[in-house]
């Protein structure tokens, strides 16, 4: 037994317990806590405190700052989105305006078209009538600025007695103006006698004649000439009439648009070398099996590629063929002119016959307004005298009829 050793039993240690502090320290423990320093840990377990209200306060102004960056980004929002409002409200009624306009411009063209039309239509209508000759008053103003032969006013007796006088005086007085010398003229044609005065009186009075028979032929052309105006008026405004609803039932019928005539004497304008240079090709091609629309580049690539010397004798055909032309045309513009001028001469044989009958229709109308004339003035008269058959006291008055009487 001397040998078994006997294990320890650990003992379970009792759980100690901690004075508890007093919480009004004595005055000695006072002393002791002051003069105890204070060690780093403790400073800093006293700053972690305040740096964690600052961290807070800190993150609540940065909240708020957020807050009202969102809120001013809002607002900013809010204003972008009214202004892009009105500006898409903008651009819609411009949208529309410009609708408008084009639909506007649509139907204008339409109307031009169908105008158009129309306007092609009268150009293929050609009247197969001689218009009549008339001229404006335009023509007619123009051609008495040009100098046309018109008679003019007679001067007065005492400017032709002036120009008789006027080289005296003004040898007389070579200094003198024109107003001065007039003046002298004047003073001296009232010392002039009546004798004196009558040869130039007797010229006035010859040329007023003259004048004042112009004067009325005149009137009486143009009296006549408006009439026949009038009347040929008329008559060409009929037969324009008639032709064109001949033309229309033609055309409705054809349904076919006449190409606008050429004059078949004009001479046809020169080829260029180049086009003298595709003709010689054309047919060189045309064996080849080239199609009409190749032939035109295969010959403009190969006139690039060629000399001078190659193109001269195209170039000096072409140049012929120019001064060919240029003579032709000078024939062609003479032969042009000799016609207009038997054209002008025709139109004025023309007037000289609408003249004539243009004075014989005057002559009809004066006839006939004549002859009513005279048959208001006989009724005029028949009727003065029957007025003064009744209105004479002596004659007999006429018997009651027994209708009268009964009553």
């Amino acid at each position: 037994m001397g040998g078994t050793v006997v294990a320890e039993v650990p003992t379970k240690r009792g759980r100690g317990r901690r004075a508890l502090k007093e919480k009004t320290p004595s005055t000695n423990d006072a002393n002791i806590i002051i003069a105890t320093p204070i060690s780093p840990s403790s400073e800093k377990a006293a700053q972690v405190v305040p740096s964690k209200k600052k961290q807070d306060s800190k993150k609540q102004q940065s909240f708020e700052k957020e807050l009202l960056e969102m809120q001013e980004m809002l607002q900013q929002m809010r204003l972008e989105k009214e202004k892009t409002e009105e500006l898409l409200k903008v651009k819609d009624e411009a949208l529309k305006l410009k609708e408008e306009e084009l639909e506007n411009r649509g139907r204008e063209q339409e109307k031009l078209q169908t105008e158009l039309k129309k306007l092609q239509k009268l150009k293929e209508f050609k009247p197969t009538m001689n218009l009549p000759v008339l001229k404006d008053n335009e023509e007619k103003k123009d051609k008495k600025k040009k100098g046309c032969s018109e008679k003019k006013r007679p001067s007065p007796p005492y400017i032709l007695w002036m120009k008789d006088q006027w080289n005296e005086i003004k040898k007389a007085n070579p200094e003198a103006e024109f107003k001065e010398i007039s003046t002298m003229l004047g003073a001296k044609w009232k010392t002039v006698s009546a004798e004196e005065k009558k040869p130039y009186e007797g010229i006035y009075h010859a040329e007023k004649e003259a004048y004042l028979q112009v004067i009325a032929k005149e009137k009486r052309e143009t009296e006549a000439m408006r009439l026949l105006e009038d009347e040929q008026k008329q008559r060409t405004a009929m037969e324009l009439l008639e032709q064109y609803m001949q033309f229309k039932q033609e055309a409705e019928k054809d349904g076919k648009k006449n190409k606008k005539e050429k004059d078949p004497l004009k001479p046809k304008h020169p080829m260029s070398a180049y086009f003298l240079f595709t003709n010689d090709r054309r047919a060189a091609l045309a064996a080849e099996n080239k199609n009409f629309l190749e032939v035109p580049k295969i010959t403009s690539e190969e006139w690039k590629n060629m000399t001078e010397e190659q193109k001269r004798p195209y170039e000096e055909m072409a140049k012929k063929n120019k001064e060919q032309y240029a003579l032709e045309m000078e024939a062609y513009k003479q032969k042009k002119d000799e016609e207009a001028a038997h054209f002008m001469k025709e139109e004025e044989e023309q007037m000289k016959l609408q003249k004539q009958e243009a004075l014989q229709l005057l002559k009809k109308k004066e006839k006939t307004e004549n002859i009513i004339k005279k048959t208001k003035q006989n009724r005029q008269k028949k009727k003065q005298n029957k007025d003064d058959k009744n209105s004479d006291p002596n004659r007999p008055k006429k018997p009651a009829s027994s209708f009268i009487l009964f009553r």
